[in-house]
Parts: structure tokens; C-alpha cells; sequence
């Protein structure tokens, strides 16, 4: 395999006091796998998404930034990309072409891809609603030819129109399951695309059914349309194949939803039906393995894994909502993993008994792949460098797992079944120094090298330069080589005869590494989100003097803790910019920053990468209460007043402050904030140096829920109606209610109001067993009059956060089993019951 490109000679001291870090060192040798099993590497793939198998053995490879290679069955991967979207895409962040699936059946030489399309001259992300210019994700049919490439003229969109608002939580998995449809997996876009609910654990986008954000969608695999049998068709659907469908209705395209990022998802090849597992990533707290069901509602956001969304591994808070399905396994990120990626079902015989349909899952955080049979969790195989993607393709008459991986710059590796024989070694070489002046003597080191069985290693070496071969049982060698770019060649041989596959690395004597400067950002520099970040840098060669800027490239990841995501994908110039991020969510803001790296190449294909860190500018928000010691929200965390947390200047944080009760169950309702707002939900942008602000709140001696006013006829339209103002507390169930009125007849009016923590459309019910109306911010919802069955009855309304919205109900019953209960709900909250105990008499 040629690792030419991994060479990244001379490290300069001088960057290191200029905030610069140079990369060097060898790639990283073979992931520890259990007895019995080797890990080797197949390929060398910048940034691979996915990967996916033709019947006659192709495997086809997606790279983040636009190209779709093909390896040939015999084992090469070909140079010329089938296809290169990279003009039409956009892959900043986690956009970009991210999935591939192949027809199955060969005839149609069909393949499907998921890819982030340009839909303007730039790739805007925002943190607030979709912002004008955004692109939006595709999933298109495509011919593969005989010839390993693909005419794009033959393109054949399926679904497109999907938001990517924030650039991440775009999903992007297709499969094709046994029923002949087409599956493909959809994230909640990272913020809401309508801006009224805020980004990570607070966006309700998955929960808007009109929308195919947050949902596993089934479709026909050469027309896009709706799968026939899919859960929701018929009255109240549209389709939203090519864009959202009218608010309030329900996307015929939908299998299942409430999910944040369903990343990957697999199908059980030995299933007598379509089975898969959906791996769903986590927010704070859990990552989630799902299994595909019609229909089903995952929970997101309210639920995360088996628990309610509380941040907490330890607190599930309260039981599973009604009408929503629990995951089939989760594990909580205390274990040191913490973003699930690909998965696979093992198919049966390729591998011992043992692991007969064994489900097996990658975390990119951990760098594991870890296996669930019957409910338990195990380690396959540690040390991958975070794998993005798994599938099971051809190997040595079998199968084998394949992954790709984003370890020494982007590689596919192979995990295959040896069972007691001799496994095959693997060789890793590097050079140092690889550059300097002629004649150069370099050391060339195997020592990263191993043998899946522990045995000793000999050194095969071929120096590329015309002089004899040379073999030894050190994993060094030091070489001479005169002026000239030279390919040193290295295999190792176990002590019964097998020998690895030959690795490269180049030496190129008489020629010097480039010198890289990075002018911008400047070490020590720091950004507000929603700035203009600019970056600029140059290069010196001691041969080529002055590199252009088609020399130079620029890539930009986020770190969090200890992993990264993908923000701008390698560009070349001397010069660019980009608007700086957000965090991914408040809880990574303590822990999160941007890492600029400049690569310069010169003419023999030296290179020389520099990396600068740069942070966010953190600001200590402090939210206090008056009273102290007040509930307040703030993305979605509930907090006790004086907190104070991390945030990013420029940085918006959706407050709220939900109703409350003291130890002596006094009800509190905010009177205003510090800044004079009296909105109880708010949006407030981060401050550029730390600030406090307060939510004073007041006690109020108002009653709670509905007050109710008791009649002796059972219409309350007449004009003989008489109102009784009772002189004792209403009696539920009672033969008489109250005195005065008869106990078969009467009627009740209650009157009250409520503060939604939304703007968005709210679900009113009432559970009666007779005459019932309610009126909703003066519009009626419910008219549901002398009806003696008992049942449920709704309405929905769209209302305004903050503000209170009277409501009044009325009741009639001429029975002693008088029943009556209110409840209001949204997609973004749990459901807010007013029962009879909070009904209360004037």
C-alpha cells in the first residue's frame, strides 16, 4: 500500500513558540482483536464515510468531501474517483457525501447515494432557524457502469429538501432492506430549523412530523415515493419527498421517528424478514441502539436512551411517556465511550457458532467495536482510531467486518476470522529524518510492527534505490541514500513463514521539508460564534522558494474532550474564512475548541502540516434567582438559582423559568429579568465578558389550576340558569356535589389560564364521561356536549410562549360518576395535567 502521503517530516522548534504544533510520527499499527482474528488494512481513503459491496465483489467507498471510489474485487483501489461531487456539495461540519447503498439486484446497476447539496455560492450554518442559502441533504439513484464510473447525468433525485440548519445531525445511512424498499436514516439537523426551540438537547425538530428531520424514512427505491404498508398514509399525510409538507400533517415517507442522529443502521442479513438496528447518537447522557420499528417514536427529545433527557445517567426521571418505545440497549458515557457510530450483524457461518447474528457497533470516542448478544455488551476489538462505518463484505471465500476509520488521515481495515492457523503479520514503517540535504542517512523504523500471534519478527527490506536488499531481525536500519526521491519498502515474516502486505515510505535526499506560516489566527487569538474567522498562512521551500496557495491546504476540526468532529474540510489557498461555530450543546462548552491545521506540499510531495489551537472566547454566565434558591431552565438543563456555567461569547441561551412551588407549596411566577425582559422563555445571547443575570420571581396567593363555578341546570345557555356560590368545598362523587344544586343535574365552568414555555401548536384533552367544552384563548377546541360515553377528546392550538392564554371549560353531568380531567401538551415538553383535585371552587 502506498503511505507516501503520510510522511510529514521536520519538526521546526521555532513553531512550538509560536502556538504552532507540527505534525510527525508513524500511523498507528493494528487494532487489538480477540484470539483467532487479524485486523489489517486495506485501503487508504482521506476522510471514508461509508462503504458498500457489489455482487461481484466491488467495494465502493464514499469520502466525506464529494468522491466515490471503487476498489476492485481483486483488490485495487482505482485512482479516477467514479464520481466527484465535490462542486456541488457542501462539506463543512459533517455535510458532504456521507452514505452509499447498492441496488440489490445487478441488473440495474443502481447504486444510492446521501449527499449535503449546494444550494448557493456558500455553505451558511447557523444556530438559529435554517439560514437563507443553507444546503439541504439528497439521497439520489445513480448507474454505476461497467467501467467503475458513474454518469452524473444519470442522477435521479429520491428525497431531497432535507434541513441541515447547524451542519451537523445529518445522519445520512441508506440501505436497502429485504422487502425491496429504500431505507435511509435523517438527523434533527443540530439546531431547529424554525428557530423557536433552540440546538442540541433543546430541538424539537424530530418531533414536527411534517418534516423528515429526526426520522427513519421508507421509500420506493426507484421513485422516492412512500413505501406502500408504511405507518402513516391516508388522512392528515402529505408526502415530504421533495420538501417539509404543511404544518400539522404527517410525512408519508416516515417509518419511525424521535430520534437526534441515527448515524448508521444494519440489517439482519439472516432475518426471515426486514430487521435492522438503528444506532442513534446520544446528547449528554446515553447512546442508543433501536430497533426498527413501524411507526414506532424513539422519544427524542424528551426521552434520551431508556430515560427522560435529564443529563444524568443516574436519574431517569419518571416512567416511559405512553405512545413512545424504549431502546433495545444503551450504555451511559461514564464508561469512556461516547458517540455510536456504524453497525453489523454478523452473517451466520462467517464466523464461528459463537457469533451467529452477534450485533456489532463501533464508538468513535472509545475507539472500540463492541458486540450485543442476548442483551449483553462485550469488547470485539479496541485501539481503531474512532470507526465511522461497518459492513461485512468479501474475504477469502467468506465474509469479513470492514470498517473505515478516520486514524493516519482516513483508512478501511478488515477484521477477519483465522481461526487456529497462523495469522498473517502487519508491517508499519516511517523514516526519520525523511528530507535533508544529500547524502541523507535516514533510520528506517519497523517497530510498530507486530504479530497477531506474539511471534518474533524478521525485517524485510527493499531501499528503492537500487542497492541490495536487506533482511534483519532489528526493526531498524539505517540507509545512505544520494540525491533523489526514493521508495523504501518494508515486509515482516513470522517464524512460520507468513509474511505482511509490503507498506512504503519515501525519502526524499537533497530536498527539505517546506516551512509553513500561519499568520491568522494569530497564536493566542480568540473568537465570539458568529464571527468571521480568517484564515491565512504561506510557505517557503529551501528548493521551490515561495509555494502558491494551490500548495497549501486548510482543515479545521472541533474538539471535544478527547475527540474530534469534522468542521471545515481541507481547502486549499492562502487565505479563507469561515463563520466561527457554536458548541455542539452548553455541555461541551467547557471542553470544546477549533484545531487549524495548514499543509503545505512542495514539488517532490514533501509535506509539512501546522496545527494551532483556538478557542472559543469562554464567558462565566452566572443565572441567579431573587429569592435565591429558584428553578430556572437554560438549554433545556434545569438549574437552581445562583449557577454559573461555561458559555461562548455570542452564544444564545433559550432561558426559561417554568412554574414553581416553595417548601410551603407558595407558588412563584417570574416578575422580570435584571435586564428588564418579563418573557418567562427567552433567547439571550452571551456577553463577551462574564456577566450575571436574575430572574426575580414573585410569590403569588393565586390558586393553581382552574377555578369553578357551580350551576343547577345542565346546559348553561338558558336565561333561567342560577349560579350557587357554595358554602362548602365541592364534594366529588357525591350523591349531592354541593348544597343546593340536585344531584343529577348540574354543571360546572371553570376559568382559569396557562403559560406555554413554546411557540409552537399545543394538544388540548379533556378525559370526561359526559358534556364537555373548552374554549382556548377564546376559540372553541372541544364541543363535545351531552355525550354519556366516556372517552377523550382533543383539540390543538397554536400559541405563544410567555404568554398566559385563558382557558375555560364547562362540564355537565347528570350521573354520580362524574369524571373530569384537563391536559395540555406540546413536542417539546411532557404532558401538563390539571386533575380534579387542582379544579378548584370559587
Amino acid at each position: 500500500m502506498n503511505r507516501m502521503r503520510r510522511v510529514v517530516p521536520v519538526v521546526v522548534g521555532a513553531l512550538v513558540a509560536a502556538g504552532l504544533t507540527a505534525l510527525a510520527g508513524p500511523p498507528a499499527s493494528a487494532a487489538t482483536v480477540p484470539a483467532g482474528f487479524t485486523d489489517a488494512l486495506v485501503a487508504d481513503v482521506d476522510n471514508p464515510t461509508a462503504i458498500a459491496f457489489t455482487a461481484d465483489g466491488r467495494m465502493l467507498v464514499t469520502q466525506q468531501a464529494g468522491r466515490l471510489r471503487v476498489r476492485t474485487a481483486a483488490g485495487q483501489l482505482l485512482t479516477t474517483p467514479a464520481l466527484d461531487l465535490a462542486g456541488r456539495i457542501c462539506t463543512n461540519s459533517e455535510r458532504g457525501l456521507l452514505g452509499v447503498a447498492v441496488d440489490p439486484d445487478p441488473a440495474t446497476r443502481a447504486i444510492y447515494l446521501y449527499y449535503t447539496a449546494r444550494t448557493s455560492s456558500t455553505c451558511p450554518s447557523s444556530q438559529g432557524a435554517n439560514p437563507a442559502g443553507a444546503p439541504v441533504n439528497r439521497v439520489s439513484r445513480f448507474v454505476l457502469r461497467d467501467d467503475n464510473t458513474v454518469d452524473p447525468a444519470s442522477e435521479r433525485i429520491l428525497l431531497d429538501g432535507i434541513y441541515s440548519p447547524a451542519g451537523n445531525h445529518n445522519a445520512g445511512d441508506v440501505h436497502v432492506g429485504k422487502d425491496g424498499f429504500l431505507y435511509v436514516s435523517v438527523g434533527d439537523g443540530g439546531c431547529d430549523y424554525k428557530g423557536d426551540s433552540g440546538c442540541g438537547g433543546n430541538n424539537d425538530a424530530s418531533r414536527d412530523r411534517n418534516v423528515l428531520l429526526g426520522k427513519i424514512v421508507r421509500v420506493d427505491r426507484t421513485t422516492g415515493a412512500p413505501a406502500p404498508g408504511n405507518p402513516f398514509l391516508g388522512a392528515g399525510t402529505a408526502s415530504c419527498r421533495l420538501g417539509p409538507a404543511p404544518a400539522g400533517s404527517i410525512c408519508q415517507e416516515t417509518f419511525a421517528w424521535g430520534l437526534r442522529n441515527p448515524f448508521r443502521f444494519a440489517f439482519d442479513p439472516d432475518a426471515a424478514g426486514t430487521v435492522f438496528h438503528v444506532n442513534d447518537v446520544g446528547q449528554n447522557a446515553w447512546e442508543e441502539i433501536d430497533l426498527g420499528t413501524a411507526g414506532a417514536d424513539y422519544g427524542w427529545p424528551v426521552r434520551e436512551g431508556h430515560c427522560a433527557q435529564t443529563g444524568s445517567t443516574t436519574n431517569c426521571g419518571g416512567p416511559l411517556p405512553a405512545g413512545m418505545t424504549n431502546p433495545i440497549h444503551d450504555y451511559g458515557r461514564p464508561t469512556g465511550c461516547g458517540s455510536i457510530t456504524g453497525g453489523a450483524f454478523v452473517p451466520n457461518g462467517a464466523w464461528p457458532a459463537a457469533y451467529d447474528s452477534a450485533y456489532l457497533f463501533a464508538d468513535y470516542v472509545c475507539g472500540k467495536i463492541m458486540m450485543l448478544v442476548g442483551g449483553t455488551r462485550t469488547d470485539l476489538a479496541t485501539g481503531l482510531g474512532g470507526a465511522v462505518h461497518l459492513e461485512f463484505g468479501p474475504h477469502a471465500g467468506s465474509q469479513a467486518l470492514y470498517y473505515t476509520t478516520y486514524a493516519n488521515g482516513g483508512e478501511i481495515r478488515r477484521i477477519a476470522y483465522t481461526g487456529t492457523a497462523n495469522r498473517v503479520p502487519t508491517a508499519v514503517v516511517s523514516a526519520s529524518p525523511a528530507t535533508g540535504a544529500a547524502p541523507l542517512v535516514t533510520t528506517l523504523d519497523g517497530s510498530r510492527s507486530s504479530d497477531p500471534d506474539g511471534g518474533a519478527l524478521t525485517y524485510l527490506w527493499a531501499f528503492g534505490d537500487g542497492t541490495p536488499d536487506a533482511t534483519t531481525t532489528s526493526p531498524t536500519v539505517q540507509h545512505t541514500y544520494a540525491a533523489g526521491t526514493w521508495t523504501a519498502t518494508l515486509r515482516v515474516r513470522d517464524a512460520a513463514g507468513a509474511t505482511s502486505t509490503p507498506v512504503t515510505v519515501r525519502i526524499s535526499s537533497g530536498n527539505t521539508a517546506p516551512t509553513v506560516t500561519m499568520t491568522s489566527p494569530a497564536a493566542g487569538a480568540t473568537f465570539a460564534v458568529g464571527s468571521t474567522v480568517r484564515l491565512s498562512g504561506s510557505a517557503t521551500d529551501a528548493q521551490d522558494g515561495s509555494l502558491p496557495g494551490t500548495r497549501l491546504s486548510w482543515s479545521v476540526v472541533r474538539v471535544h474532550d478527547q475527540h474530534t468532529h469534522p468542521f471545515l474540510a481541507p481547502a486549499p489557498g492562502n487565505e479563507l474564512t469561515f463563520v466561527a461555530p457554536g458548541p455542539e450543546d452548553l455541555a461541551a462548552a467547557a471542553t470544546s475548541y477549533l484545531r487549524v491545521s495548514l499543509t503545505a506540499t512542495d514539488s517532490q510531495g514533501v509535506t509539512t502540516t501546522v496545527t494551532r489551537d483556538l478557542q472559543p472566547r469562554k464567558v462565566a454566565v452566572t443565572l441567579a434567582t431573587s429569592p435565591a434558591g429558584r428553578t430556572l431552565t437554560v438549554n433545556g438543563q434545569t438549574v437552581t438559582g445562583p449557577t454559573t456555567l461555561t458559555s461562548w461569547a455570542g452564544f444564545d441561551l433559550r432561558l426559561g423559568v417554568p412554574a414553581q412551588t416553595d417548601a410551603q407549596g407558595v407558588p412563584y411566577v417570574l416578575d422580570r429579568w435584571s435586564d428588564g425582559s418579563t418573557a418567562a422563555d427567552r433567547v439571550w445571547t452571551t456577553p463577551a465578558t462574564a456577566a450575571t443575570l436574575t430572574a426575580t420571581l414573585r410569590a403569588t396567593t393565586e390558586q393553581t389550576g382552574l377555578l369553578g363555578t357551580y350551576f343547577d341546570n345542565a346546559d348553561l345557555t338558558g336565561a333561567t340558569v342560577t349560579r350557587v356560590d357554595p358554602g362548602v368545598d365541592f364534594r366529588w362523587l357525591a350523591a349531592a356535589p354541593v348544597a343546593g344544586i340536585g344531584a343529577d343535574t348540574f354543571s360546572v365552568r371553570w376559568t382559569g389560564s396557562v403559560v406555554p414555555r413554546y411557540t409552537q401548536t399545543y394538544t388540548f384533552a379533556t378525559t370526561s364521561d359526559d358534556g364537555v367544552r373548552l374554549w382556548v384563548d377564546g376559540r372553541l377546541i372541544i364541543d363535545q356536549w351531552n355525550r354519556h360515553a366516556p372517552r377523550i377528546d382533543t383539540g390543538t392550538i397554536a400559541l405563544t410562549a410567555g404568554r398566559a392564554v385563558p382557558i375555560r371549560l364547562e362540564f355537565f353531568d347528570d350521573r354520580l360518576d362524574a369524571t373530569i380531567q384537563l391536559r395540555w401538551s406540546s413536542p417539546s415538553q411532557p404532558s401538563e395535567i390539571v386533575p380534579a383535585s387542582r379544579l378548584r371552587t370559587r
